[in-house]
């Protein structure tokens, strides 16, 4: 199976936050046009006090399948192919734990959040480019750069060059 790029998304969410459920719909609808797959989704919550609560919903099924793949890609791929094969074994044992993430990942997620705020790690698989990928790579490309710009970004650049 091809593997598209990768992303881990933080979205944090603050205390009058409403949870309708629309979001995971829209993750639901994507996936089932194969735009996206949901690796991995973990809530976070920092209470007032400081403690930490945290929630995953993870798919046990592609879990199992991919736990080698996300432990390959997060954190371990800057070793190259000895830190992808460490990483590998590593998200493999975490699949079968039915978790990708040590307890050492969430506390440091969580020192970021304020505390009484939320925030919403997903583990994303892009597979609506994987096709883009392979025309590019089959042409003799190789990505140069690999950047987002979100439209606040492009506003504010917009007002610095209008400055």
């Amino acid at each position: 199976m091809a593997l598209g790029p990768v992303q881990v998304l933080v979205v944090g969410f603050g205390e009058d936050a409403q949870f309708t459920g629309a979001a995971l719909k829209e993750l639901e609808r994507l996936r089932e046009h194969d735009l996206v797959r949901l690796i991995d989704l973990l809530f976070v919550h920092k209470n007032a006090d400081g403690s930490v609560e945290k929630i995953e919903l993870s798919d046990s099924d592609e879990l199992a399948k991919l736990g080698a793949v996300a432990g390959a890609l997060i954190g371990f791929a800057a070793a190259g192919d000895e830190g992808l094969e460490a990483g590998a074994v590593a998200g493999a044992a975490a699949a079968a734990d039915g978790s990708l993430y040590d307890e050492q990942q969430v506390w440091y997620v969580a020192d970021a959040i304020p505390e009484g705020m939320s925030a919403a790690i997903a583990v994303l698989e892009h597979r609506w480019a994987i096709p883009l990928r392979d025309v590019i790579a089959e042409a003799g490309g190789v990505a140069l750069a690999d950047e987002w710009l979100h439209p606040q970004d492009i506003v504010a650049l917009g007002i610095e060059a209008a400055q």
